[in-house]
Order: structure tokens, then C-alpha cells, then sequence
């Protein structure tokens, strides 16, 4: 049985991967000249299935408009007349609520536990380094921060997820080159969460996959997907130069995991997903000061920023941009990053030299993604990771797969609870047994 997989990022490769260890011939669909070049390529590098969290979170309206306007800010708002992002921040502030949130970061908790499972698994079967660190600081600059992530701290201690609320001087003592000078209330430690180097580990993964069968085509566009004849999907691919001619493919299985393309390729289908492209961004500098550069990954909440150890390089993550679609690099937003890695690590790193990168997030409102059949026959949908993509990326390809696997009658399908993590969840699987109480 032959499955197309459309997008090689983290997501499609990973399921590239698994479905080729099912036994399926596999063929991947990629616009891009290489593997993870889109929204996984920049990423914060963080594996934290202790920290996944939703952004529809308790308090984070208040937030966003507290900071709308500081010359720093989590979060850079462009209010536009695009329908699609009004209708996505209607559905997020309804999931601003802490039922809503517990729920949510319960599922998405669940998938990134079992994606780190999978990833230790593949990590020692294949060999494969990425520049992975262990541990994981969360930092707190106020009592208001420390406040409002107590909810998030109480699903860790019921779900017995190993912790340490830490003071100002032991998250010192975790990360010894964190400035003195900067305001810090306390911290939260993870020690088994971690970090690495996604692009790394993808293009590794790209490599076992291709040498195991699986054909990947890059430079290619997919144009419109179509329900076609006895059964199967059409694929129209872009034509490679202009005025050329395009090409069609077939197959009786197609997985789509392109990421924020997924939603156009979906509608003519008549499945609308509410995701939207929330804009990141990320700066990576080489090490200039070994003594006072970070040993692993933290998180200042505050801002919302990540900073990632990478071999000789730190790689600084955050910013959300919601309602441009243009990837152009914003000042304001590199500024903020730039700013929390000088307060925490002024001289780690050369920070004006820095690699500057921005990418689109294939958000949710809700959070967790969409991992399954949909109500067209053979149309399975891998998309939805938000900016938690490489924490759940290979969690996500195993469950994909074992999915297909299980609709041809050749397995019992994935070995995780799926409530809540299927296309069902919005109305757009073929049963509903999955739709959340609301």
C-alpha cells in the first residue's frame, strides 16, 4: 500500500519514517529544497513534555493586553481585516478558561510524554545525536509570574511529573552564568525534560528514512487536493516552471503534515481547521564566553522567551506575532529577544552577529494538534503543533502511522489514548465519539 506524505518537517518525516517501518511504500511531498526548512528549522529546540502548555491560558488575555503596546512584548498584535484571525482569537478566548486550560494541557502533556518515549527509542536505534541537553528552567522575574503559573505547577504535582519550585539563588546555582543584576522572584525546574537541535536530528532521520525506501520530493508544490476516482485522492501538483504543464498523483492514502499550508490544501475538501499561522521568531549567536553562556534550556516567562544551548551556539526563541503573514523579520520582535538574552547572559554570546530567522506556528485556539482519519476516505490529517512541534514530533509520526496502519487491518492502532487529539475534536473525523465536552 502506497501513502503520500505531504510537508517534511518534523512532523512528516517523522511519519515518513514510521510508515516505512510499517511497511508502507512511502512518498514525501516537500516545497522546500530540504527537509525541516519551514517552522521547524529556527525552533527553540526544547523537548519539554513537563512544560507543553497551551497558549489559551488563564490569564493570558489580561497579558497580552497589558504588553500590547511595551517596546517589549510577548506577544506583537496586527489587527488586520482577515476574517480568519478574528474567528481564531474568538475560539482561543474561549478557551482562556481553567477547565478548559486543564483539559488541554492534560492532552497535550499525554502526546508529549509518548513522543518522548518514541524519540529515546529512535535516538538509540539509529544513533542519532542532535546536541541534546538535559534539565529545564523556567524563570520567574515577578510573584506575578510565579502566580500565574500555578495552575500549570498543580497538573504537574497530581500528575506526579518530577519538579522543584527553586529560590533566586538555586536557579543560580543550576545555571551559573544567569546574571546577578537581573530581577529574578524564583524558578521552576524540570530535570527530565530537554533540548536539541531539531533541524539536526531531521535531517538524520531524512537520511534512515531515505536509505530504508522512502522517496522524497523536494521543490514540489502541491496545488489542490482532490477526491478522485474508486476511491482515491488526486494530488495537483505546481507546475516546476512557469507556463509548464502540472502534474497529478494518486493514492488511496495521503497524510497531510504541511504545516500553516495545511488549511488552504483542506477546504476545497470541505474540512475547515481553524489554524492560523502565528508568526515566531528566534536569534542564534555562537558562544563567545563559555563561563557565562547557559549549560541547557530555560524559559523566561516573563517574556516568553526560550534560551537554548546548541553545541557552540545559543539559540534565543519567542516572540508571538498573530495577523501578519509575511515572514519579514520585525525589529520590535528581535529586539525583544535579543533584550532577555542580554538581561539573563549579557556576554555568552555575540549577539549583533547573530542568524536571524522568523517562522510561521500552525496554531490551534485550543492547543493540542489534530492526529488522524478525517471524514474524507483516506485523507489523515498530522497538523496543529503550534510551537510545541519537535516536543511531540515523534510521538505524532508513530500515532499517524499506527493509524493507517490500523485502517488497512494491519495493526490495532496507536498505542496511546487518543481522546481529544483527533480530527474528531472539530467536528471533521468520520465518528464523533472524540468531540470535547464543552
Amino acid at each position: 500500500m502506497h501513502v503520500i506524505v505531504i510537508g517534511a518537517g518534523a512532523i512528516g518525516v517523522c511519519s515518513a519514517w514510521y510508515l516505512r517501518q510499517a511497511g508502507f511504500e512511502v512518498t514525501v511531498l516537500e516545497q522546500r529544497a530540504a527537509p525541516a526548512q519551514e517552522a521547524s528549522f529556527g525552533n527553540a529546540g526544547v523537548i519539554a513534555p513537563g512544560y507543553v502548555t497551551p497558549w489559551a491560558a488563564p490569564g493570558m488575555p489580561g497579558k497580552v493586553l497589558r504588553t500590547l503596546f511595551a517596546r517589549e512584548a510577548p506577544v506583537l498584535f496586527r489587527p488586520s481585516l482577515d476574517p480568519a484571525m478574528w474567528r481564531w482569537i474568538s475560539r482561543w478566548l474561549r478557551e482562556c478558561n481553567l477547565e478548559r486550560y486543564r483539559t488541554n494541557k492534560l492532552r497535550m502533556q499525554r502526546l508529549a510524554f509518548y513522543s518522548r518515549d518514541c524519540l529515546h527509542r529512535l535516538r538509540s536505534e539509529l544513533e542519532i545525536d542532535y546536541e541534546q541537553s538535559q534539565g529545564y528552567l523556567q524563570l520567574f522575574r515577578t510573584a506575578r509570574d510565579l502566580d500565574m503559573a500555578a495552575p500549570a505547577i498543580s497538573l504537574l504535582r497530581e500528575n506526579n511529573v518530577p519538579h522543584r519550585l527553586l529560590t533566586p539563588d538555586a536557579c543560580r546555582r543550576v545555571e551559573p552564568g544567569l546574571a546577578a543584576d537581573t530581577a529574578l522572584a524564583g524558578g521552576l525546574h524540570l530535570p527530565e525534560d530537554e533540548s536539541g537541535n531539531c533541524p539536526m536530528f531531521i535531517r538524520r532521520l531524512h537520511q534512515h528514512a531515505e536509505a530504508a525506501g522512502v522517496r522524497f520530493r523536494f521543490d514540489t508544490t502541491v496545488r489542490r487536493l482532490r477526491t478522485g476516482k474508486n476511491g482515491a485522492l488526486t494530488i495537483e501538483l505546481a507546475p516546476e516552471t512557469k507556463g509548464g504543464t502540472s502534474e497529478t498523483l494518486t493514492a488511496r492514502q495521503v497524510l497531510l503534515a504541511s504545516g500553516a499550508n495545511s488549511a488552504t490544501l483542506l477546504r476545497p475538501l470541505g474540512l475547515r481547521v481553524p489554524l492560523y499561522p502565528v508568526k515566531g521568531y528566534s536569534v542564534t549567536t555562537m558562544v563567545r564566553d563559555e563561563l557565562q553562556a547557559p549549560l541547557g534550556a530555560l524559559m523566561d516567562e516573563s517574556y516568553k522567551v526560550a534560551i537554548t544551548r546548541m553545541g557552540n551556539r545559543v539559540r534565543i526563541a519567542g516572540t508571538a506575532e498573530l495577523g501578519s503573514r509575511r515572514l519579514t523579520l520585525r525589529p520590535a520582535a528581535l529586539h525583544t529577544l535579543i533584550k532577555v538574552a542580554r538581561d539573563w547572559f549579557p556576554v555568552a554570546g555575540n549577539y549583533q552577529e547573530a542568524t536571524l530567522w522568523a517562522g510561521a506556528r500552525p496554531m490551534l485556539p485550543d492547543g493540542p494538534p489534530l492526529i488522524g482519519a478525517t471524514a474524507v476516505p483516506g485523507l489523515f490529517l498530522n497538523l496543529g503543533h503550534g510551537s510545541t512541534g519537535w516536543a511531540m514530533a515523534c510521538g505524532s509520526g508513530k500515532i499517524a502511522a499506527d493509524t493507517i496502519a490500523a485502517n488497512e487491518g494491519a495493526g490495532s492502532g496507536p498505542g496511546i489514548d487518543m481522546d481529544g487529539l483527533t480530527p474528531a475534536r472539530y467536528g471533521l473525523g468520520p465518528v464523533r465519539q472524540d468531540t470535547m465536552q464543552r
